[in-house]
C-alpha cells in the first residue's frame, strides 16, 4: 500500500483544498485515535501550532476528531515543531502533534506528528492511519469522549530545556544577537531563551499576524537578517523558519553562514572537547568542501537522501549523533531527538565562545565549494533517464572533476523538472559543466 497522503514531512498542502480541510482533518485525528486506542486504553495528545491564521480553525478540527475516538488532548498554544517533541516525551504523551507548514507561506498548513519518544514515525505507522481513514468512523459514547485541557507553562518549560543544552561554565553576556523569529512559533520563546542566557537581544520577526509568517524574513528570507546585524552592529545574527526546526546564521560582518557550515562548527567543537566523533551525516546536496574537511580529521562522512527525515534514520541505523543540511536543518541526538533551530544555534554560540572567536574564524579552515545548480523542465513523456547523450556527458563531466567535484541529477519529486547541480572548487568549472549536462536534457 503506498501513502496517499502522507508526504515526507507529514501530511502539507493549501488551506482550504484537500487534504487541508476541516472535515478532512477532523477525520484524520479520529482515524488517528482509533490507532492510538488500539494500542492504549486511555491516550494523551499534545497539539502545538506555529503563527499561521488557519491554526485555529485546524487546532479545533484536530480536537474534535481526538476526543470524538475518545482520546485526551493538551493543548499547548503557538510553540517550535521541536518544542512539541520534548514535551511529548517529558508529559509521557501517546503523541505530539504539530500544526505547521514550516518555512512555507501562511496560506499553506500541515500536520505532522511526534512518537511517544519525541521521534519522528515509521511508514508503517503512517500507513496504519491511512487504512483507518479508509472506515467508517466509530465515535465515542458520551462517557467514553477524551477531554481538552491546555498546558499554560508550555513555553517556559520548553526555554527552560534549551537552556540545559548549553554549558553552565558559559554565558552569551556581552554579546549582542539579532533573533530572527520568521513571525512564526518561536515568536516569544527565541528572544527569552538568549536574554535568559546573558545575551542582548534584538527581535526580528517577532510579530505575527497570522498572515506574515516567512514573509521577507527568517530562514528562507535572510538578507532581512543579515541588514540588521549590520545595522545594530551586532555579534552574531540567528534566524529561524516558521516552525524553528531550521537555522541559519549571521556573523558580525554581515556574512551568511548555512546549515553545511555550522553543522561542520559543531563537529569540531566537540572534537576540540576531545569528544569522539565516529561519523556524520548529510545529504546528496551537502556541500562537497564539508566532507572533504571532515574526512581530512579522519571521520566518516555518509550521504542521505534530502530530507532531514533521511538524515535522522542513517543516523539511528549508524548509532551517530550528528547530521544535517545545509537548509539549516541540523541534528545533535544527545541534546534533543529532532532537529532544533534553538539548540543548534546554543551548540553553535557554545563553540564561539569557549574558544573566543567568531564564525568566521572557527570556520577558516572550509570554503564552501561553488555550486551550480540548473533545473530542466521535461517535455511530456520525455524519458530522462534513457538519455545516452546525457549519460556520457556525465560520465565526461566526472572525467573533468576528478576528485575536486561532483554532480548530482535528480528528477524534482514535486514538479517535471530534471534538477542538474554540480560543485567544483571555481565557480566558471561548475558553471560550464552544468551547463553541458543541462543542454544534453534540453535536446
Amino acid at each position: 500500500m503506498t501513502r496517499q497522503y502522507f508526504g515526507t514531512d507529514g501530511i502539507r498542502g493549501t488551506v482550504g483544498q484537500s487534504p487541508i480541510t476541516p472535515d478532512f482533518v477532523l477525520r484524520l485525528a479520529h482515524a488517528v485515535g482509533r490507532v492510538l486506542k488500539a494500542q492504549e486504553a486511555h491516550p494523551t495528545v499534545l497539539i502545538g501550532k506555529d503563527t499561521r491564521i488557519s491554526g485555529y480553525m485546524l487546532e479545533s478540527a484536530l480536537e474534535s476528531g481526538f476526543n470524538s475516538a475518545g482520546v485526551d488532548v493538551v493543548l499547548l498554544g503557538p510553540v517550535p515543531t521541536p518544542a512539541v517533541a520534548y514535551l511529548t516525551r517529558a508529559q509521557r504523551a501517546s503523541l505530539g502533534v504539530v500544526i505547521s507548514a514550516s518555512h512555507n507561506p501562511f496560506d499553506d498548513n500541515g500536520i505532522k506528528f511526534f512518537s511517544a519518544q519525541g521521534t519522528k514515525l515509521s511508514d508503517a505507522w503512517e500507513l496504519q492511519v491511512e487504512a483507518a481513514l479508509t472506515q467508517e468512523p466509530v465515535w465515542a459514547t458520551s462517557a467514553d469522549l477524551g477531554k481538552t485541557r491546555r498546558l499554560n507553562d508550555a513555553a517556559g518549560r520548553y526555554i527552560e530545556f534549551c537552556k540545559s543544552t548549553f554549558s553552565n561554565d558559559l554565558t552569551l553576556k556581552g554579546m549582542k544577537i539579532v533573533v530572527d523569529a520568521a513571525h512564526g512559533a518561536a515568536y516569544q520563546i527565541a528572544p527569552k531563551v538568549f536574554h535568559e542566557l546573558g545575551a542582548d537581544v534584538i527581535a526580528l520577526g517577532c510579530a505575527p499576524d497570522g498572515l506574515n509568517i516567512n514573509r521577507g524574513v527568517g530562514a528562507t528570507h535572510p538578507q532581512a537578517l543579515m541588514d540588521a546585524v549590520l545595522q545594530h552592529k551586532a555579534d552574531v545574527g540567528i534566524a529561524l523558519d516558521g516552525d524553528a526546526d531550521r537555522l541559519l546564521m549571521v556573523d558580525g560582518s554581515g556574512r551568511l553562514f548555512n546549515g553545511d557550515e555550522l553543522l561542520y562548527l559543531m563537529i569540531s567543537e566537540r572534537l576540540a572537547r576531545d569528544e569522539v566523533v565516529p561519523g556524520v551525516v548529510g545529504t546528496l546536496m551537502t556541500n562537497m568542501a564539508v566532507e572533504v574537511a571532515l574526512k581530512a580529521k579522519g571521520i566518516e562522512f555518509v550521504r542521505a537522501k534530502v530530507g532531514d527525515r533521511y538524515v535522522l534514520e542513517v543516523l539511528h541505523d549508524k548509532g551517530w549523533l550528528l547530521g544535517g543540511e545545509g537548509s539549516g536543518h541540523l541534528l545533535a541526538l544527545d541534546k534533543h531527538t529532532t532537529g532544533d533551530g534553538l539548540i543548534s544555534a546554543l551548540q553553535v554560540l557554545q563553540a564561539c565562545v569557549g574558544a573566543q572567536r567568531t564564525l568566521a574564524q572557527l570556520l577558516s579552515e572550509v570554503s564552501l565549494f561553488p555550486q551550480t545548480l540548473i533545473n530542466v523542465r521535461l517535455q511530456p513523456g520525455q524519458d530522462w533517464q534513457a538519455n545516452t547523450r546525457l549519460t556520457a556527458e556525465w560520465k565526461a563531466v566526472e572525467a573533468d572533476l576528478g576528485e575536486d567535484g561532483r554532480v548530482l541529477i535528480r528528477a524534482s519529486g514535486t514538479e517535471p523538472v530534471v534538477r542538474v547541480m554540480v560543485e567544483a572548487r571555481h565557480a566558471a568549472q561548475a558553471q560550464s559543466c552544468a551547463e553541458r549536462l543541462a543542454n544534453c536534457l534540453r535536446s
